[in-house]
Formats: C-alpha cells, sequence, structure tokens
C-alpha cells in the first residue's frame, strides 16, 4: 500500500488513448514488467468474454481485484489478448509521479486522473462517459488500494457499481459489468530473500532474529508486537482478543477520535466495522482535506463538536497527525490476522512480508524477490441494464457484492 504525497488540489490528468502507441509500446511495458516486478509471462483466461462483449456493442466496466503493483501490466496484456485497448481510471497521484514523458504515455494507455479523496465529479462523468458511449470496456479497481492479498478480496468500494448504473440509465445500448481475477505465483523459490527480510525486520524492533522458529509463528510474533506498540501509544494499554479482533478495535478507537474532532457520524454499536473501515478513512480524509484547503485559503475553520476552533498551527498540526493516524487505521486493515494462518503458502508469506517491508522499512513499494507468472481470468458479464432490455436494474449495494462475490469465487476457482 502506497502512502501518496499530501496535495489537497490534485492536478487532472485526462486519457488520450492511442492504439498505436500502445502496440509500439508492448516491448517496453513487458521488459519493464520482467525486470521492474519480475513478472516473466502472464496467462489469460475468458478475454473471449470482453472481445465478444464489445463486438454485441455493450458498454463494458471491467472490475478486477488489486493484490499488486504490476497489475496494470496484467491488465495490458488482458487488453492485448482481447483484441481491444482498456480505458483505466487511476489515482492522480500515480500519474502525477511520473515524469512528463510517463505521463504522456500513462494517458496515452487509456489512463485518466481521479482524486479518491472525495467525490471527483469530473472523474465519475468521464468514466460514465466511457462505459455509456465509447467502444472500449474500462476497468476500475474496486478495492481502491493494493492491498498484497492475492487470494482474498478486500471489500469493494461502491464506486465502481455506481458508475455502470449511471451510465445505465441513459444508454442506447445495454451496460455489463465483468468481473475479473487477478492471482500471481512464484516460478523461483523467495524464501532465501523473505528469511533474510525477517530478520531485518526483527532487528528494527530491537530483537535478536529467531532463526529457530518457523516463518509463520516469526510473522506472527512481529506483527503482535507492532500491534502492541499502536495499542500502548492510543489507548495506554494492550487488549485483550485475538489478533482480528484487537486490530478491529484499535481502528475503530482512532477513528471514532477523527470522527468527533471533524463532526463524522461513527456507527452505532461496534459491530460489523471492517468492511466499513476503509468508507469511514476516506470520509475522515477528506473532511481533514478540506480543513487543510481552507487554512491554505487563510481560513480558520471550526475543529468540530469536540475541540472548537484552533489556531492556523495548532490546526495544521492536528490535520496532519489525524492524516498520519488515517493512514495508520488503513495499515492495518489491510492485515487480516488469519491470512497466513489460514494456508502459508509461498505467496501470503510473500505478501504480509511485502507489507511489512513497506509499512514498517519505509521500502515505496517492496522488493519481489523471485521470479513470478501471472494469471488473470474474466467472468460472466453482469446485466446491469441500458438499451432496449428488460432488464432490472440492481441497486448499488446490491451490485458491488454481486461483482466482490464473482471475483471471489474466480480467485476461488484458480487456486
Amino acid at each position: 500500500m502506497n502512502r501518496y504525497p499530501l496535495q489537497t488540489r490534485p492536478r487532472r490528468w485526462e486519457a488520450r488513448l492511442s492504439p498505436l502507441v500502445i502496440r509500439l509500446m508492448r516491448g517496453l511495458r513487458r521488459r519493464r514488467a520482467a525486470t521492474r516486478e519480475r513478472l516473466i509471462g502472464v496467462e489469460v483466461h475468458g478475454a473471449e468474454i470482453v472481445r465478444e462483449a464489445v463486438q454485441r456493442g455493450q458498454g463494458v466496466l471491467i472490475t478486477p481485484n488489486h493484490p499488486g503493483h504490476a497489475d496494470a501490466y496484467i491488465m495490458f496484456e488482458a487488453a492485448d489478448a482481447a483484441g481491444i485497448p482498456f480505458y483505466f481510471m487511476s489515482a492522480w497521484q500515480v500519474v502525477e509521479l511520473q515524469g512528463a514523458i510517463g505521463r504522456w504515455l500513462l494517458t496515452r494507455h487509456g489512463c485518466f486522473s481521479v482524486d479518491r479523496e472525495g467525490a471527483d465529479k469530473e472523474a465519475f462523468r468521464t468514466a460514465v462517459e466511457i462505459v455509456r458511449e465509447r467502444r472500449e470496456p474500462l476497468v476500475v479497481f474496486p478495492e481502491g488500494e493494493v492491498y498484497h492479498q492475492n487470494d482474498r478480496v478486500t471489500p469493494f468500494r461502491e464506486g465502481a457499481a455506481a458508475i455502470a448504473l449511471s451510465a445505465a440509465k441513459k444508454a442506447q445500448r445495454e451496460i455489463v459489468a465483468i468481473p475479473c481475477a487477478i492471482r500471481y505465483r512464484y516460478v523461483q523459490d523467495p524464501m532465501p530473500q523473505l528469511l533474510d527480510l525477517m530478520a531485518r525486520l526483527e532487528e528494527k524492533v530491537l530483537w535478536r532474529p529467531r532463526l529457530d522458529l518457523p516463518l509463520p509463528q516469526r510473522i506472527y510474533r512481529f506483527a503482535e508486537a507492532l500491534l502492541a506498540l499502536k495499542e500502548i501509544e492510543h489507548i495506554d494499554r494492550t487488549q485483550e482478543g485475538t489478533l482480528p479482533m484487537r486490530t478491529t478495535m484499535l481502528a475503530d478507537h482512532i477513528l471514532r477520535g477523527i470522527e468527533g474532532r471533524y463532526a463524522l457520524a461513527s456507527p452505532a454499536g461496534g459491530s460489523d466495522l471492517g468492511p466499513t473501515i476503509p468508507v469511514r478513512v476516506k470520509e475522515a480524509r477528506a473532511a481533514a482535506l478540506k480543513q487543510l484547503a481552507a487554512l491554505d485559503e487563510g481560513g480558520t475553520e471550526p475543529r468540530g463538536a469536540e475541540s472548537g476552533p484552533l489556531c492556523d498551527s495548532s490546526a495544521r498540526l492536528q490535520i496532519a497527525a489525524d492524516l498520519d493516524d488515517l493512514f495508520l487505521v488503513l495499515q492495518a486493515f489491510s492485515y487480516p490476522g488469519d491470512y497466513v494462518d489460514e494456508r502459508p503458502t509461498v505467496e501470503r508469506l510473500a505478501e504480509t512480508l511485502d507489507k511489512f517491508e513497506e509499512d514498517v522499512l519505509g521500502a515505496a513499494t517492496a522488493t519481489v524477490r523471485a521470479d513470478r507468472r501471472a494469471t488473470v481470468a474474466f467472468g460472466k458479464p453482469i446485466h446491469v441494464g441500458g438499451g432496449e432490455a428488460a432488464v432490472a436494474r440492481p441497486g448499488v449495494a446490491d451490485l458491488t457484492a454481486a461483482l466482490e462475490g464473482a471475483v471471489q469465487s474466480l480467485l476461488d476457482g484458480s487456486g
């Protein structure tokens, strides 16, 4: 999971999709995937599903899971297999952090930017127009973040479903949403490098490396140590319960404090918080960035029901602390406590250590420690509506759940 630089007024980048550029750059994309991501091959299943939907004149939204930083390379291979380029909705920071040539290439590859921190109406309208009118499909990653979970779907956000349903309302053609599953597999053994990384992590918290213990046990000991440190920092004590329970309680505790400062509503009762945490983080970040923008314009907005107005410098310090804590909450959410224990495959061990490398050692992106291959599979289209077909449109929540379940089923079937 990347932590992008803070910018309260992101620039907009619009797609200028060029099939010629995409075709000419294919060799360079593959070389970069092999050298930077150690991705030496991609196997595509069900490309005909996309191709046939386009040939029928349908508007197509594709919704892959987002397990790794090489997902875009994989989707370009899938587009090649389908014989048609894709558009991509991408976080504005992904485009912004490229150089001038990189930005030009990304936009010619169909990428347009979205500000995920708030309601980006322009990006939403662009996405709806692509699905409703254009021949090429649109790819949206509904998880919203790279969670480094190869086998599990993180709860989908509702934006992708909202795009499809909005496109269907006025479309002169049928709109379909096609679930898509991405999975990585190592073809070389990364275990020696993973053991070296585990030792570095243990040394980071002033432990001697426990070379006598199995790697899964070392991972859980390390995770519990990190959690205990954060519990003491935020609630002055360690909590009782399983690792997933304690993680959820800590995240909820932090979120409730921030929501109180920004006069945001917190969920009642404290149950079933897991799926709502990314949404709560997004809303809190939007509130914090809104107040930061107000300070940049010379205002001193009230800080919410709990604290009242703050002076400019104090407000900025508090906002910075809140943004740090919100990032911590999202980090904690990305660690499902039973992921390794359920099935300690080399991929799950590596994914968990990848997150530690980014979150604890501060790597911009985790180092890929052995050659990998990937599979991408398209599932049966979900008919959303539009055109002359008498299809009852589902609600946003129902369509989101259907897409999430379909992607998880594809993953389960490819294991």
